[in-house]
This record gives structure tokens, sequence and C-alpha cells, in this order.
């Protein structure tokens, strides 16, 4: 009788600190990959995700500005996961500029919340 006594709140206490570590959150990730026009990798390009909101008196997004250069890969990752709230609806879209020397392209990016997003860029000359 005393051995169910004990393990019956220890299998609880177990089951319990188990179904918390279910709802970990994930990150939230932007991945850009640059390609050129060949459609090879650029290592080295600029690259810059930022808001540009349509209305200017719309809430400040200068916060979600992001900067940063490509591997060798051609890729550059960007974790937004400090900026994300559990139980908000949407995340946001960025736009994307890339630079390589006298080469640039853009593009826009949709952000969801928990996941890893990914966009190619590619970039030329007069873009």
């Amino acid at each position: 009788m005393s051995v169910k006594v004990f393990l019956f709140p220890a299998l609880l206490i177990m089951l319990g600190s188990g179904l918390g570590a279910c709802n970990k959150e994930k990150a939230t990730k932007a991945e850009i990959t640059v390609l050129d026009t060949a459609g090879a990798a650029v290592p080295g390009a600029y690259v810059k995700l930022f808001a540009n909101p349509t209305n200017p008196l719309q809430a400040d997004f200068s916060q979600l500005t992001m900067e940063g250069n490509t591997g060798s890969d051609g890729k550059v990752t960007f974790d937004y996961s400090d900026f994300y709230k559990r139980g908000q609806a949407g995340f946001a879209v960025l736009d994307i500029l890339a630079k390589k020397d006298s080469l640039s392209g853009d593009g826009i990016i949709r952000i969801e919340e928990e996941q890893t997003n990914e966009e190619t860029v590619t970039i030329a000359f007069g873009n």
C-alpha cells in the first residue's frame, strides 16, 4: 500500500514535467540565399532585411531591420525568435536588399512564426 502512495505522485510529477517540454517555442528564422544570374551562390554578398510600411503613421518597425553577409554557400540566416511572442497571429513581411560590388537584387520574404523561412534573391547588373 505504501509503495502505491509513493509511486503515484512520482509518476504524476514525471508526466507533468514531460508535457511542459512539448510546448517549447521553436526558432523564428529567415534564411536568404543569394545567387548570380548563372545560378551560382554568391559568397560575401551584403543582405539587409527591413520593413517598408506603406503608411508612415504605423508603428516603428525599425527593430526588425537586420543586416549580414552571405557565407561561402551564398546563404545568411537572421534570427527573429526574440521578436515573436507566443499567441501572436502572423509575424512580418520584410523587404530584402542584396548587393555585391556592382550587382544588386531585391525581394520580399514572409516571416512565419516558429519556422525557418527561406527566400532566394538573384543579383545582376542594373537591378
